[in-house]
């Protein structure tokens, strides 16, 4: 079960780095963020995405601290990763919609936490993974999780000629303001 797990994980994490590569290095065909919204997008980022995550949870309580990491580390610094990212993404999609998060076209928010981080849902998804990663020690989570960040990390790149073409000069001077990441 492990190994179809890993399986499916690595699968859903390098499909997803591809197309978002893609997008980066062929902007005028990118598949992320979508050219057009439709009724299917949600279903293409959602479904993989949860999926995701679900695949890093059981792999997580799979292996739980197969790793001897110490409980200070694990308890202390996993733990409020968790919650602090949750807390990061669930309070900007309350604010953001959960269409425009998902690739829709809406308005271009730079309050929030979009005051200290042009991206600051994948930073708090990135928190989510690691401290999950630390909490449950686990080798195979570990694996996922790796290439689940870099998809995280590598996101921003696809969206930001997207954002410039769509925001204008609004976008290039919040640009200017904001940092990437933090």
């Amino acid at each position: 079960m492990e190994t179809n797990l890993v399986i499916l994980g690595l699968t859903i994490a390098f499909s997803t780095l591809a197309a978002i590569l893609w997008s980066i290095f062929c902007p005028t065909r990118r598949l992320w963020p979508p050219q057009k919204y439709t009724a299917l997008t949600p279903v293409l980022v959602w479904v993989p995405t949860f999926t995701l995550f679900a695949v890093l949870v059981i792999l997580g309580i799979l292996g739980w601290q197969a790793v001897a990491f110490p409980n200070w580390v694990r308890l202390g610094i996993g733990v409020p990763f968790i919650i602090l990212g949750h807390l990061g993404v669930w309070s900007e999609v309350m604010k953001f919609g959960v269409p425009q998060t998902g690739g829709a076209v809406g308005e271009l928010k730079t309050d929030g936490l979009y005051r200290f981080s042009r991206n600051p849902q994948y930073v708090a998804d990135i928190a989510m993974v690691a401290g999950w990663l630390i909490l449950s020690a686990a080798p195979s989570a570990m694996i996922v999780g790796a290439v689940a960040i870099a998809v995280l990390i590598a996101a921003p790149f696809a969206e930001e000629p997207w954002l410039e073409a769509n925001y204008g000069q609004a976008y290039k001077n919040y640009r200017l303001r904001v940092r990437r990441f933090l």
